[in-house]
């Protein structure tokens, strides 16, 4: 092979490579804008937002009238003195175009680290009922944002080894409010943002927390995946705290997905690393 033939190949093969990755980069983002078309395009407007996956949103943003989403979540928390056990189920669905309602009721199990006394760690229970509505009062298809006002109300249930004594054991109220907005086809961030003020029916007072939630993902060029980052921070009158918390979703078919969550404390001061998988169906709309 001479001189002239091995760089004339090299250049053959360089322009190939070249042309089959600018036709899938060209591929993929022409799925990306039928998807994005595809949320987006009838009326009302709406705007494709990434959803975080472990503070999850109550229903999409700009949410369309018959929309519906069953969720099935399970997490592994593993704390200094035992490890926690979560489970969840959810039903989230939009009565009218913009509004959603979420019932959900999350459990919670315990089991002592080697060593530990099992009467020196948390009951295992029915953690609660919770009732949440959202309203999205702001879609911007000029800026691609969208903001939203929304509540939770959260009836906190006894244990089981004192359930119905009493049934109801407190209450927690958390209004909140978020603002999201996309960057291009494929960045997204979002803040989700609010107090939390429990009431303990056993006492007289009120314990109040304040959670600021934000969050930066990535959409995978020509599907529906993402990857990302959640930043779960809290505020009290006394502590500050913070879990990072990487994630991916997955798209399973065309109406099922699977969300990967990891977290990690930034200050190891109760628990160590936690493991969150949220399974979530979304029925056809008719």
């Amino acid at each position: 092979m001479d001189h002239f033939t091995k760089p004339f190949l090299f250049i053959c093969c360089f322009f190939l490579a070249y042309k089959a990755l600018a036709q899938e980069r060209s591929e993929n983002s022409h799925k990306d804008s039928l998807y994005i078309i595809e949320v987006e395009d009838p009326d009302p407007p709406k705007i494709l937002h990434a959803e975080p996956l472990y503070i999850d949103l109550i229903r999409d943003l700009g949410a369309r009238k018959g929309e519906r989403e069953w969720n099935i979540g399970l997490g592994l928390t593993d704390n200094f003195d035992f490890d926690s056990y979560e489970a969840l189920v959810e039903y989230e669905f939009a009565p009218i175009n913009r509004l959603g309602f979420e019932i959900e009721v999350p459990l919670l199990f315990y089991s002592a680290q080697q060593g530990v006394a099992k009467d020196s760690i948390p009951p295992d229970k029915i953690q609660s009922l919770k009732l949440a509505t959202q309203w999205s009062f702001f879609v911007s298809e000029k800026i691609n944002t969208s903001m939203a006002l929304g509540y939770i109300h959260e009836f906190e249930l006894s244990p089981f080894n004192t359930w119905g004594n009493p049934l109801v054991k407190g209450h927690v109220f958390n209004p909140f409010y978020i603002a999201a907005k996309r960057w291009g086809q494929h960045f997204h961030t979002l803040i989700y943002t609010g107090p939390i003020i429990e009431k303990d029916l056993q006492t007289s007072g009120f314990q109040m927390v304040y959670e600021i939630n934000t969050n930066v993902h990535y959409m995978i060029p020509g599907t529906r995946n993402f990857m990302g980052i959640e930043f779960n921070k809290s505020f009290d009158d006394h502590d500050f705290d913070m879990t990072i918390r990487p994630q991916m979703r997955l798209e399973i078919t065309d109406q099922t997905m699977i969300g990967i969550v990891t977290g990690i404390p930034a200050s190891r001061e109760n628990e160590r690393f936690s493991m969150f998988l949220r399974l979530i169906w979304e029925p056809q709309t008719h």
